[in-house]
This record gives C-alpha cells, sequence and structure tokens, in this order.
C-alpha cells in the first residue's frame, strides 16, 4: 500500500506487503524488503538495502549523503538487516571510501528519537539506542548494547557487546564487552549485570565477568597485565572470550 502523496522512484525495488504512507520519498537503488513500513514524511535515498520488516517512523532521513567534507558523491552504500525500528527522526548516513563505503545496521534494533547513525558505522544486533543518542564516524558496535539518552560516541570508538552507557555518557575511548559507563562521572560503573541476567546468563557466568572486570579496574593492573590475566582466565570461560577479543584488537585505548 503506496499513498498517492508519496513519491517513489520508478527504479527502487519493493518488496512485497510494504507500507508507505504519506508524503515519504524513495529514491533511486533503494531496495526494500518484504512487510517495511514507512509511517509518514519518510525520505530514503542513496545505494540503500533495506531488509524485512523495518519500521520507520515520520521525518527519519536514511541513506543520506555523509557530512564528511571529504565525500565527493562517491558511490556508497548502506545495508540494514531485519525488524529493527527506527523511531522519530533518526538519521543513518552511507558510508565512504576512505573506509568501506558501508555503513551496516544488523537486525532487532531499536533507535529511538532523533538517534544519529553517522558514515562507516557497523552496528550489529538487538541493540538499543535512547532518545538523541549520537554516533559519530567509523564506530563499530556489538551486539546487545544500551546507550542512555543523549549519549554521544566520538569516531572510530568500538563498544563492546552487551555493554551499557549511562544518559547523557560522552565516550572517547573504547567501552570493553559487558562494561556500565556513567553518564555524569564519565567512568566504567562496574558490570551490566542486570543486562546480562536478562539476557540468560548464569550466575556463575556473571561472576567470571565481576572477576575480569576488577583484575581490567579495579586491582592497579596496566592495561597490558590486565589483558595476560584475562587471557589466561578466558581459557576456562567462554563468556570472556568476546572481552579478550575486544581488548587485543583495541587501538584507541579503552575507558578507564
Amino acid at each position: 500500500m503506496i499513498h498517492p502523496s508519496s513519491v517513489i522512484s520508478e527504479n527502487a525495488v519493493i518488496g512485497k506487503n510494504v507500507e508507505i504512507g504519506p508524503f515519504c520519498f524513495v529514491g533511486d537503488n533503494v531496495e526494500l524488503g518484504d512487510g517495511c513500513v514507512l509511517k509518514s514524511h519518510v525520505v530514503i535515498k542513496g545505494h540503500s538495502k533495506i531488509g524485512k520488516n523495518n519500521v520507520f517512523f515520520q521525518f527519519c532521513s536514511i541513506g543520506e549523503d555523509c557530512q564528511d567534507k571529504k565525500y565527493a558523491q562517491e558511490k556508497t552504500y548502506l545495508e540494514i538487516g531485519d525488524n529493527n525500528v527506527f523511531r522519530e527522526s533518526c538519521t543513518v548516513h552511507r558510508g565512504t571510501t576512505q573506509d568501506l563505503s558501508l555503513t551496516r545496521i544488523g537486525s532487532r534494533n531499536l533507535l529511538m528519537v532523533n538517534t544519529h547513525i553517522a558514515h562507516d558505522c557497523m552496528i550489529g544486533d538487538d541493540n538499543i539506542f535512547a532518545n538523541n543518542a549520537t554516533i559519530a564516524g567509523h564506530v563499530h558496535i556489538g551486539d546487545f548494547v544500551i546507550l542512555g539518552g543523549m549519549t554521544a560516541v566520538h569516531q572510530f570508538c568500538h563498544i563492546g557487546s552487551h555493554a551499557f552507557t549511562g544518559g547523557g555518557a560522552i565516550l572517547l575511548k573504547d567501552l570493553p564487552p559487558y562494561v556500565m559507563f556513567s553518564g555524569i562521572k564519565h567512568i566504567p560503573q562496574g558490570i551490566n549485570s542486570e543486562g546480562l541476567k536478562r539476557r540468560g546468563f548464569s550466575a556463575e557466568a556473571i561472576t567470571k565477568v565481576k572477576r575480569a572486570y576488577k583484575v581490567l579496574y579495579r586491582n592497579g593492573n596496566s592495561f597490558d597485565e590486565a589483558l595476560a590475566q584475562i587471557n589466561s582466565m578466558a581459557q576456562d570461560a567462554k563468556e570472556l572470550e568476546v572481552l579478550q577479543e575486544f581488548l587485543e584488537k583495541a587501538t584507541r585505548g579503552i575507558a578507564r
């Protein structure tokens, strides 16, 4: 169902059972998967490939040119998975040739009002970005991450799976998996234990994560000393493998 006031390019690919409400624009080279819903006043442009059952509320701008002065109208891309919800006024920009020419968002994410995803970001699955969360260019985010309202993430930062930021957090360095980051003091504040419980982590697994957190943040270790200990701990704790891998790849330093 397409409202007559909307403008849909003849070159766009529209899947089955797609609903497009009033005053929307879908440009050339856009692919909309089955069951997608554009509520109203939604703009989708560029080489944007969007999966199934995504919902876009009013005034979303998806697949637009990036806000990077180096961008010179090169062919760049946006990929979005399935079952995501983009609330009012979300903005998502395509990639740049300075990276992989691609911005990618996985599946089952909730992006609340006025969320911004900049160029070349790589976003995993099952994340929640609260109102006004702003993600700068080249940021990588894992799975099951929660960003509190008005969180700002500096370009090139990486955020590990199951991490959590409080409202108003300003993240300038990488945030390891499982860690809660304060929105007031802007420092780590323990692990996201409540989130892990909701996702089925056992009490034993959460205890192992807490021990690794103490090694990294509480015991006075240098980064290299903490990494060596966590590498050893991960041999008997599968849940620490994601933390081990994240720390080994951290390039900006981590939030400490």
